[in-house]
């Protein structure tokens, strides 16, 4: 997730400042990337075979390496205006408040297709398919769900996310870095297993993994606003995933 949203905001940058693209065309175009790069990594898994952990793995190291390609290694500014190598204003626009200066909206964004998705895993036959590849794969293709398409496709949706957030990140920072999102996997992983998603796979769900995430950034707040030392922080990252881990692993029994 990290190296796509790196790839993705190297991306969004270098469209927009060096090959002066508008806001429309290169947006899609990083969607685009960040849809087949997952959708790619998905039909090595499920097609191919290899473990999820093992292509992702690869994919990190790819998508990393073809960030540092795209921007020379170096990390790409954005700034706006009308003229050459500048990005279109209407790019900044993702990064300002709405609703009178209240709501950010990166926030709204986060907010809109949290939404999406829990609307979408209750009410699709696709959230029923994909539930049942998690909980027992051979069952499932037994009881005649296209389990290849189904892990095609959500690999797919995690790549398109993943672009998403890089865009959004480069408008943030006004820059589009090659080291965008290092160690963000961790946040990732976190987040969901705090939100009580099983690593096993078969349960979880959007809400559980936005709470785990806003949880999750509370604690980062809290620990940079208290001057604890970086290192310190992964330590405590680490055992706050262990713990959650735990917990779930009792749960069934309790």
């Amino acid at each position: 997730m990290g190296a796509v949203l790196g790839l993705a905001a190297v991306g969004s940058a270098v469209l927009m400042v060096e090959s002066d693209w508008g806001f429309l065309p290169s947006v899609v175009v990083v969607l685009a990337i960040g849809l087949v790069f997952g959708a790619l990594q998905g039909m090595a898994t499920a097609m191919i075979g290899i473990q999820s952990f093992i292509v992702t793995l690869a994919g990190l190291q790819i998508a990393r390496g073809l960030a540092r390609i795209w921007s020379d290694g170096q990390g790409v500014a954005i700034a706006y205006g009308n003229g050459p190598h500048e990005a279109p204003d209407s790019f900044a626009i993702l990064g300002e408040r709405t609703f009178g200066g209240l709501v950010p909206i990166p926030v709204l964004i986060f907010a809109v297709v949290a939404i999406a998705a829990v609307v979408f895993l209750r009410v699709s036959a696709f959230s029923r398919h994909l539930y049942a590849v998690g909980g027992n794969e051979k069952a499932a293709r037994l009881s005649g769900v296209p389990v290849i398409r189904v892990k095609i496709a959500v690999f797919a949706i995690c790549g398109l996310l993943a672009s998403l957030a890089g865009i959004v990140h480069a408008v943030q920072l006004n820059q589009g870095s090659p080291n965008d999102g290092i160690g963000y996997e961790l946040d990732a992983i976190a987040a969901v297993v705090i939100g009580g998603t099983s690593l096993a796979g078969g349960r979880g769900s959007v809400a559980g993994t936005v709470a785990g995430a806003l949880l999750l950034g509370v604690l980062n707040n809290i620990l940079a606003l208290n001057n604890i030392d970086s290192n310190i922080q992964l330590l405590i990252k680490g055992l706050v995933i262990v713990a959650a881990a735990a917990l779930q692993r009792l749960r069934p029994a309790s």
